[in-house]
Parts: structure tokens; C-alpha cells; sequence
């Protein structure tokens, strides 16, 4: 911040700079104001955990794993499955069983993502919760 002495003389001149003291400090309360009234920002998800320990597995759980090839070509458990209906009805089917099995999804590494979606979305509108994503150790570069 500079400050105008004047030039030696008595005369009187003009002064031409801005006087920014005033604007600084308005804008110093606004930033402060701005602060104060932000809300606090929580960097955690609050999780409903259960309590206590959960009883063991009284059986292993039955795993179906669906495999899509590069090509988009669906297997499931090695099987080839022809079409999407064919899938929807495998998915139905393992939606209706009381104990759902663990379903272990394995995209190939150059399969389009419209496949492997198309599989996850088919699976969540058909009831499937028990849906997991396998081999996400060959994305790594």
C-alpha cells in the first residue's frame, strides 16, 4: 500500500488512486462470514452396524459365477448361455431360492462395459442381492 506524500510543492493536486482499504476489509468479513456459515463437512458414512457377534454358517454358501468373455458371451458356471432371456431366467431362478446364492461376476479384461452393466442391471431387477465383481486384480496396470 503506498501512501501520497505530494510532490515538494504547496500546490494542490488531484489524487487519483483507489483507496482499496475499505473494499479489502469488506471483503476479508465476507470471507470469514462465508467460513463461519459453511457447515461442517463429515468425510464418513454412517453405517448401521449389527450388534453383537451373528451366528455361524450353518452350511457354505452355493456361489454361481457368471464369466463375460471379450466378446460379451455370458457363462454361467462354464455353461454358455444363449441369450438374455436365458440369463434372466438363470437370475429369476436363483432370486426365488430362499437362501440366495453368492453370485461372483468375472468380466474378462477387454469385454465392453455395456456387457458386464447389462448383466449387473439384470441382476438387480431381478432380485439378485447377494452380487459381487471377482478378478478386478487384472485392471490393475
Amino acid at each position: 500500500m503506498a501512501m501520497n506524500l505530494g510532490s515538494g510543492t504547496n500546490e494542490d493536486e488531484v489524487m487519483m488512486d483507489i483507496n482499496t482499504t475499505p473494499l479489502i476489509d469488506v471483503m476479508l468479513v465476507l470471507i470469514i462470514m462465508l467460513i463461519i456459515t459453511i457447515p461442517v463437512q463429515l468425510h464418513s458414512v454412517n453405517l448401521n452396524m449389527p450388534a453383537g457377534n451373528p451366528p455361524p454358517p450353518t452350511k457354505p454358501p452355493v456361489v454361481v459365477t457368471i464369466d463375460v468373455d471379450f466378446d460379451g458371451t455370458v457363462l454361467w458356471n462354464g455353461e454358455t448361455l444363449p441369450d438374455a432371456r436365458a440369463l434372466d431366467a438363470k437370475l429369476i431362478q436363483a432370486a426365488s431360492e430362499a437362501d440366495q446364492p453368492e453370485v461372483h461376476l468375472r468380466p474378462n479384461k477387454l469385454v465392453a462395459y455395456k456387457s458386464v452393466a447389462a448383466v449387473m442391471a439384470a441382476a438387480q431387477r431381478l432380485g439378485v442381492t447377494k452380487l459381487g465383481i471377482v478378478g478386478n486384480e487384472q485392471f490393475i496396470k
